[in-house]
């Protein structure tokens, strides 16, 4: 009897240390935050919607050095979707700079004034020029030493086809505390992107440390303003979630916790249109289990 007594004391001991020392949970509300994922989930399809959201891309299109004919032709250099006028214009590049020369007749605007002739600031420019052709609205981008066009389609059939984005169910056990352990300095840590031989650069604090389910895991952030920007792959990518990784913000709250919330894991613009470049996940942020929470792949018919 004595045994059992000793045994019952110490089983109880170890479940009041555990109890002691496990973290709180980080959602106390639970039907609150079922509310604030709902709206959220809304406001996502919402922006993907959007006369500027990924849905309407509906071009990339690469300069060549020197004059760029462009319009619906196909015998134009750059051949744009068939609404647009026949023969647009001709962009000319030179040395990085870009010059729209607008064919006689052709309705091409720039904030609603009609232009015939204009140098183009580019979308890593403070005033990028965004032009307004019909339906169609176009800049230009630079990645790295290239400059092309990144066309948009206000009325692109794929806005209607979307009604939903595939998610997991919302579960409060995906919402987790992490911890940053700082470098001695920030790391710049450089990633792929689908376009050949275009990669970014970002900055790393440090490591965060977090767990899931009671598995101790890492992930390396990107700091983004006052918070942290990640980008992750885990046993689920390329099987129910999208193939190039998914995307998540984090920022410290009130307390200066970091709260990391994978039912916010979102799919990255790549997954909507094949028109988007975006940062790939760095090894170090394949985490070795299956986040089940957030979006899931989208497939368009």
């Amino acid at each position: 009897m004595r045994h059992h007594s000793s045994l019952f004391l110490f089983i109880s001991t170890a479940v009041l240390l555990f109890a002691c020392n496990a973290a709180p949970p980080v959602i106390t509300d639970e039907t609150s935050y079922l509310e604030e994922m709902e709206s959220w989930q809304q406001q996502r399809l919402e922006r993907l919607k959007s006369k500027n959201g990924w849905l309407s891309l509906a071009g990339l299109f690469w300069l060549e050095e020197g004059e760029n004919s462009f319009g619906s032709n196909p015998e134009n250099d750059i051949v744009f979707p068939e609404k647009a006028d026949t023969f647009s214009g001709i962009l000319t590049l030179e040395r990085g700079s870009v010059t729209l020369s607008v064919s006689e007749g052709v309705k091409i605007t720039l904030q609603d004034t009609l232009i015939t002739k204009i140098k183009l600031a580019d979308d890593q420019s403070p005033n990028t020029t965004r032009l307004q052709q019909g339906d169609l609205a176009w800049y230009i981008v630079k990645r790295g030493e290239r400059y092309g066009i990144r066309l948009r389609d206000h009325k692109h059939p794929r806005i209607d086809k979307l009604d939903h984005i595939p998610s997991y169910p919302i579960q409060t056990s995906y919402v987790v505390e992490a911890t940053l352990e700082p470098f001695d300095s920030p790391k710049t840590m450089t990633v792929a992107t689908p376009l050949d031989g275009y990669t970014e650069s970002y900055e790393c604090p440090g490591i965060l440390n977090f767990r899931i389910n009671g598995e101790k895991l890492t992930l390396h952030p990107f700091t983004s303003g006052s918070g942290y920007f990640l980008v992750i792959a885990d046993e689920t990518t390329g099987m129910e979630t999208y193939g190039a990784g998914r995307f998540m913000y984090a920022t410290p709250d009130s307390t200066g916790r970091i709260i990391l919330d994978f039912n916010k894991a979102y799919n990255p613009p790549c997954a909507f249109s094949p028109f988007a470049t975006c940062p790939m996940p760095p090894r170090e942020n394949f985490l070795p289990v299956a986040i089940e929470a957030g979006e899931k792949s989208v497939h368009f018919d």
